[in-house]
This record gives structure tokens, sequence and C-alpha cells, in this order.
């Protein structure tokens, strides 16, 4: 679903994503983009944050609580790096910062739909309290179920599978994200962060993954 308020920007990203194969649906509103979930959940949603009729982060939310495994890429011609952040906190899990070309739209999209078919075909995981079924992408720590975004189940799966060793910020964003990320890695430290609170909600020490400054990550089991 693309959800787009400029008619020109929206036509062509039909026609764009349209012919690379893509079944879409135009949302030129943030109330015809909730009309739209709740007919039918769309596997990926591209999301333009200067809506018409409604904040683009306050309906990111709201699209995260309606869909909790869809891909969200938020679109956007904000620039100030805080403005990022707050849209990745509000559930967004990849941004794309216009003007941008229609085939790395195209790469992007294709990339985070293969993961998230991929992940569903890993055997389940458990290490210490921490449990992993990838085939209905639900997250455990001890009987409690984790309340994870679609990249935050993607990075604790990617993690948990390389458990005891270091995994650096390129390869978790070329696993995770785009093998051709050029930009900042805020995402990653923000999905870090809201990682480690959930993790640390359910009891889990703060230290459950270690941050190697300047290297990675290093999610540490009990021994």
């Amino acid at each position: 679903m693309i959800v787009e308020d400029d008619p020109v920007i929206g036509e062509e990203l039909l026609r764009s994503l349209g012919k690379q194969g893509f079944a879409t649906a135009l949302a030129p509103t943030g109330a015809e983009a909730l009309d739209h979930v709740g007919e039918a959940a769309p596997d990926l949603v591209l999301l333009d944050l200067g809506l018409p009729d409604m904040d683009g982060v306050a309906l990111c939310r709201m699209l995260r609580a309606s869909l909790p495994h869809s891909v969200i890429v938020v679109l956007t011609a904000r620039t100030r790096e805080f403005e990022v952040v707050v849209a990745l906190d509000a559930g967004a899990d990849d941004y794309l910062t216009k003007p941008f070309r229609l085939a790395e739209l195209g790469a992007r999209v294709r990339a985070h739909l293969r993961r998230s078919a991929a992940a569903s075909d890993e055997r389940p995981l458990t290490l210490g309290r921490l449990r992993l079924d990838p085939a209905a992408r639900r997250a455990f720590v001890g009987g409690a179920e984790l309340d994870l975004r679609p990249k935050e189940f993607d990075l604790l799966a990617h993690l948990a599978a390389h458990a005891g060793t270091v995994v650096t910020r390129e390869q978790l964003m070329d696993a995770l994200w785009d093998a051709h990320w050029h930009t900042s890695t805020k995402t990653l430290d923000v999905h870090i962060a809201t990682l480690r609170r959930k993790l640390t909600a359910q009891g889990e020490p703060p230290d459950r993954i270690t941050t190697l400054r300047g290297t990675g990550y290093r999610y540490t089991p009990d021994a």
C-alpha cells in the first residue's frame, strides 16, 4: 500500500512498482489508508509523512498497531535526524529520503519482502529464557510473549542465531536492511535500544545485548 497525497508521485509509484510485479493500492489520505488496512493487510506500506488530514507519525503508530507483521517504510522530505528517529520509534522499519531513485525504492521493497518470507522458513530457537518461533514470527521470554515490530523480530533472531559472537553494524545493515545502505545507521541504534527495553521489561539483564563501541553487537545467553 502506498500512502501518498501527491497525485503525480502516487501514480508514478503505482506504475513503477506495478511494472516490477507488485500488487499495489494507493491511499492519498490517512483516513483512506486506515480504511484499506481494515479490509486487507498489506505486506508492506510506503508511508509519506506529509499528509493533508493527519500527522504522518501518528498514522505510523496507528498502522503499526493494526499491522504488527507488516513492513512500514517511511518516505519523507524531512532530513533532520531527530524527525527520522521519531518515525522509526513510532513503528517504521525503514525510511527513504526524498528525492529517491525508483530503482532504489524497488530494491528496498524487494529486500524487505524477501527477508520477511525467508524468516518464516527458519527453525525455532531456544536460548535460556528466550524462545523464537520464526515461522509464527513470535518471541517469548519465559512465558511472556514480546511485542515486537517486524524489524525488531528480525534483529533479535539474527543476533540470537549468532549468539556469543560479535555481529558488526555493517553485517546487520546488510542482512536486515539493504546491502547498498549509504546513509546513517541511526535506524539500527533505535531498534537496538527498543529491543533492549522490551527484553529488560521481561527480566532479562541490560547487557543481554552488548554494544561493542565502534564494532557492533553481541547477544550473550546465560552460561
